[in-house]
């Protein structure tokens, strides 16, 4: 099966049932006839954008961010949407700032800051609920931060 079917694949998976870790996931693809490994699976999650949510249990499963069947808008339309669906605040440090999101909400946010590629930041670390933002420069922390704020409605 090719990344484009295994991906559309994955994404009928996770919106038909309850999938909590990337090895389930795999023996759902094999059980469907596709021999994947764990690292792959882990590069498609990443690439899909996947995002884990607790349910009604509190048991966490693999979810679809903002209910999108597959990724089609460009990286900044992407960052808008997620700024304006999960980011509840940001803080600043010295050479680096914390954006604030709904609970379990980070890993979408941050994945959507790295794929922006914007040139002032080095990268982010995700929790449930809040990212570090590590920028290149300590000079382009307030500017880098103020450029994300705005995105907030």
């Amino acid at each position: 099966m090719n990344k484009p079917a295994r991906e559309r694949t994955i994404l009928e998976i996770v919106s038909g049932h309850p999938v909590g870790t990337q090895e389930e996931l795999a023996q759902e693809l094999r059980r469907r006839g596709t021999a994947v490994t764990q690292a792959t699976v882990s590069r498609d999650v990443k690439r899909l954008g996947l995002v884990k949510v607790a349910d009604a249990t509190g048991a966490y499963r693999y979810a679809i961010p903002n209910g999108a069947a597959v990724p089609t808008t460009s990286s900044e339309e992407n960052l808008r949407n997620a700024f304006r669906e999960f980011v509840t605040g940001l803080a600043s440090g010295e050479a680096f700032f914390v954006v604030q999101t709904l609970p379990g909400r980070a890993n979408a946010v941050a994945i959507a800051i790295d794929q922006a590629r914007r040139p002032e930041l080095v990268g982010t670390i995700a929790g449930d609920d809040a990212i570090l933002v590590m920028v290149r420069k300590s000079g382009d922390r307030e500017s880098a931060r103020r450029s994300l704020e705005s995105l907030l409605p």
